[in-house]
């Protein structure tokens, strides 16, 4: 079974390479290894979890290769195969090969779709890297190398400026957390000597833990893009929209919960996970706000994202006891909870990414939800599984999103109160703007000439869809529980309340009211609280600024005064004293007697 276990890691890698150098040129050829890589690495991990094999803690055969030794320091790449990272296999793989599937269809006409597929092959090889990794260095070397093939996937299209640039952004912005992650990498390693989460998970927590696991968190607030680092999600929409779903369903911005719930024993009693809550509540609430006025329908399901990540690491943060014992995780209700719902999240937010892009592809790449309209009757299979998308992101009873939403919220009712309202308030909003975007691109009639001869998308695109749609609904009942009555009653309310209110707004609008009602509210909204436009503002009038001051102390300073100056006074000194060497003896001698009689009267004064 070990040999399994490293197929399954370095199967993507191979085809990565192989379509590099072979089979460049060749679409069949390139998107039948690419496929077939993926899917063999998910048929490997379904058997894998099938015969139960697990490699808990360092006991049995846990797959390891030396790699690193330095004085002091000991790696190996060790593959850690747990409930946790055979949970997280299953979703990046699964989910991974129907987004390869689905490219066949929406990337088709692309000049560089050979590209494309090494590039999805070289990005789930580094998730999987994540995923499997057993120390804090192999950790982190993939997750660098998860941020260079999001960097090449977001910029696919690179000669398209704004591409570009959202690449620039995705990278830099990510950086930014890195920095703060290597620093707590370093911190721990420091502390206890190791890096091996076996080992680490055996040692008595200290105080540098609560710093040194927050340092460590800022690596899953750029991954996971929470506030204020949350900037570069959106924007990478302008890659292509199978991207995002990578992105945004099970893949890159899962990474930074999967790494939080993975490490939990160094956050766990300290005052970070205070500080990790509620960083997590705030992007929640702010990120679902900003989905209410955005028109774009990437961008809508962006800014959910955002949203649901912000549960996630809400819960995480807030931690608590529970009886629930989920897949033998963990016995920790935060983490538990923020497992369960970033694995249904994994479905139905892949699903709605995949249907808003059988959308745009029957709508000749129209993203504007108030361009579309009428797709309904149009796009009945592309309509119906977008619709149970819709009803698991909102939480609707029997769907798999009610069932981790419930969890959430009922570790933050027990936790945190003002963190529950918090949560509350996402549900009903997450509601209105889902219900926002159904409405108006899928029912009513159409709005443009491209809403209108519309046709539903080719079958190996809409096949995924139906795929999806089916651990949607399922997924949640496999962790089902006892609801609490008082969660089960706030948590439909705020479905009810949300729908209704979406629906007496947006039924038959042809235009949005809000910004009109709502004034500068919406104009914020809209804007997105002028993040974008705070860090500008920062870049051109601070950053820039202390640059130059920078530039003036390091040419002025530096190499004029302590450089250059050092330099032009020793050849000042150097000319003054050639003077003196003229070569003539009487020369020599009157200076030498001149020297001596100042002596002297110095000595007599």
């Amino acid at each position: 079974m070990e040999l399994a276990v490293w197929l399954i890691f370095l199967l993507p890698l191979i085809s990565a390479v192989t379509i590099g150098i072979g089979a460049f040129r060749s679409k069949p050829i390139s998107a039948g290894i690419s496929i077939a890589a993926v899917v063999g690495s998910f048929i490997l991990t379904f058997v894998m979890v099938a015969n139960g094999s697990e490699f808990p803690d360092g006991q049995g055969p846990s797959p390891k290769v030396s790699w690193l030794r330095l004085d002091g320091l000991s790696v190996d790449i060790g593959l850690k195969i747990d409930g946790l990272s055979k949970l997280m296999l299953c979703v990046v793989t699964g989910v991974g090969s129907l987004i390869h599937i689905f490219s066949l269809g929406y990337m088709k006409e692309d000049r560089d779709f050979s590209r494309y597929f090494a590039f999805l092959s070289l990005f789930i090889f580094s998730m999987l890297g994540i995923v499997l990794a057993d120390n804090f260095v192999m950790m982190f070397i993939f997750w660098e190398l998860v941020g260079v093939s999001s960097y090449l996937l977001i910029g696919f299209w690179f000669d398209k400026p704004s591409a570009a640039d959202a690449a620039k952004k995705a990278f830099m912005t990510n950086r930014v957390g890195d920095f703060g992650f290597l620093l707590g990498i370093l911190m721990v390693w420091a502390a206890f000597g190791s890096v091996s989460f076996d080992v680490l998970e055996k040692e008595k927590a200290t105080a540098l833990c609560g710093l040194a696991g927050f340092l460590i968190f800022c690596g899953a607030i750029g991954k996971s893009a929470q506030a204020p680092l949350h900037v570069w999600l959106p924007d990478a929409m302008e890659g292509p929209t199978p991207v995002s779903a990578l992105i945004h369903a099970a893949t890159m911005v899962a990474a930074g919960v999967y790494m939080l719930c993975r490490v939990f024993f160094l956050i766990e009693g300290t005052w970070a996970m205070e500080a990790i809550a509620w960083i997590g509540g705030i992007t929640s609430l702010m990120a679902a706000l900003m989905a209410v006025q955005q028109d774009d329908i990437k961008r809508i399901l962006a800014y959910s994202t955002l949203s649901q990540l912000g549960y996630m690491v809400m819960v995480v943060g807030l931690g608590g006891e529970t009886n629930s014992d989920y897949y033998k995780i963990t016995n920790v209700a935060g983490t538990d909870a923020a497992m369960f719902h970033l694995t249904t999240h994994a479905f139905f937010k892949a699903m709605l990414f995949l249907g808003a892009g059988s959308v745009i592809y029957a709508c000749h790449h129209e993203q504007d939800i108030w361009k579309m309209g009428g797709l309904r009757r149009r796009m009945p299979r592309t309509y119906w599984t977008f619709l149970i998308g819709t009803l698991a992101l909102c939480g609707v009873p029997l769907f798999s999103g009610f069932f981790s939403k419930e969890a959430i919220l009922t570790v933050a009712y027990k936790e945190s109160m003002p963190l529950f309202l918090i949560a509350v308030a996402v549900a009903v909003l997450t509601t209105f703007y889902m219900t926002r975007l159904f409405l108006v691109a899928f029912c009513g009639e159409p709005r443009s000439k491209h809403a209108e001869h519309a046709k539903e998308s080719p079958v190996v695109m809409t096949v995924p869809l139906l795929i999806l749609a089916v651990p949607s609904v399922v997924a949640g009942y496999f962790n089902m529980h006892a609801p609490d009555p008082l969660i089960l009653f706030a948590s439909v309310i705020a479905v009810v309340f949300g729908a209704l209110l979406a629906n007496s707004i947006y039924r038959n609008a042809t235009d949005d009211p809000l910004p009109v009602r709502l004034g500068f509210i919406a104009r914020a909204m809209k804007a997105r609280f002028w993040f974008d436009e705070i860090y500008q503002w920062f870049i051109d009038k601070v950053q820039e600024r202390l640059a130059k001051l920078a530039d003036i102390i390091d040419r002025w300073i530096i190499a004029g005064l302590l450089v250059r100056g050092a330099h032009g006074s020793t050849e000042l000194a150097g000319r003054v004293l050639r003077l003196a060497q003229t070569g003539n003896l009487q020369t020599y001698a009157f200076w030498f007697a001149a020297g001596l009689a100042a002596v002297l009267v110095f000595a007599l004064s």
